[in-house]
């Protein structure tokens, strides 16, 4: 298992766009995403959920993938986070 830690400095936080661009890429890839945001957490690729969590601006995340595809996916994840200036 991986686990990353971002600190969203969007200034609109973690929208419902980069959110949904995210999960649609992360299907892709043989492994399961997890983000959590203090005590709450969401399975990365449910729009939904994830934007239930509410990440602003400032919050700090971390980010669990375990999977065959693990290392693939935490690489795309990270290019994805910083491409889009959400990191």
């Amino acid at each position: 298992m991986k686990e990353v830690k971002y600190t969203i400095i969007d200034p609109v936080g973690f929208h419902a766009r980069p959110a949904g661009a995210v999960a649609k890429a992360l299907k892709a890839f043989d492994a399961k995403v997890t983000v959590f945001k203090g005590e709450k957490s969401a399975d990365m690729t449910k729009l939904l959920k994830v934007m239930g969590l509410g990440i602003k601006q400032g919050d700090e995340i971390t980010v669990q993938i375990d999977g065959a595809a693990e290392a693939e996916c935490a690489a795309a994840l990270d290019a994805f986070m910083k491409e889009n200036n959400l990191i």
